[in-house]
């Protein structure tokens, strides 16, 4: 998939981050967005893995995950975990669909750790959720390689309430908050829970 990508966006602008797998030959692969405020971390090789979709995805059995990266944020900082962590959940959900036959979907959600710890220090969200892209809804359109069409899911972290809220009241209300609050897939260190206080679910 690393070829479509070029053509989309420039073979000078997209290189290997790293290989995240040996055996199923599954890289990450960097690169910037024109005159965007954000870069793109995504797998390359997952979509060599037919999911097994719900009936309501039939024709979406192959799936590339990212993450839309502020350009301020140095991945190359390989000891700050404030940085690293996306590079490594990209590397576990990629595995975990391939050894465990699963499917991702757009709503999907993951808690991130048993003890609901935040991300990071500065990223306090707990659970991951995908979504398809909003922000690069252009950039990361599906790509058609060969008889398959490949779609890119964003991968979202979103706080515990949200979840909750989620759970409660369905994705699409969840989504609708996060649109109307101008919430995207482009990661913030800064961003709060899209619910008031008085409308928090707690556990």
């Amino acid at each position: 998939m690393k070829e479509e990508l070029n053509t989309r966006f420039g073979a000078e602008k997209v290189s290997v981050y790293k290989k995240i797998s040996d055996s199923l030959e599954i890289l990450l692969v960097k690169f910037e967005i024109n005159n965007g405020p954000t870069s793109v971390l995504v797998t390359n090789g997952l979509s060599t893995y037919e999911m097994p979709v719900h009936e309501k995805y039939k024709g979406r059995e192959y799936n590339e995950l990212f993450f839309c990266i502020p350009r301020y944020w140095n991945l190359h900082e390989i000891d700050n975990p404030n940085r690293q962590w996306p590079v490594e959940w990209l590397e576990k959900l990629a595995n975990h669909a391939i050894e465990n036959q699963k499917w991702f979907g757009p709503g999907h959600t993951i808690q991130c750790y048993q003890d609901y710890k935040s991300l990071s220090d500065t990223m306090k969200q707990d659970h991951l959720m995908l979504i398809d892209p909003v922000l690069l809804k252009k950039e990361m359109a599906p790509i058609v390689s060969g008889e398959k069409t490949i779609y890119f899911l964003a991968v979202m972290p979103i706080y515990g309430d949200e979840m909750d809220f989620k759970q409660a009241k369905g994705t699409y209300k969840l989504l609708t908050k996060f649109l109307f609050k101008n919430y995207t897939e482009n990661l913030d260190d800064y961003r709060e829970t899209v619910l008031k206080s008085r409308m928090k679910l707690w556990r």
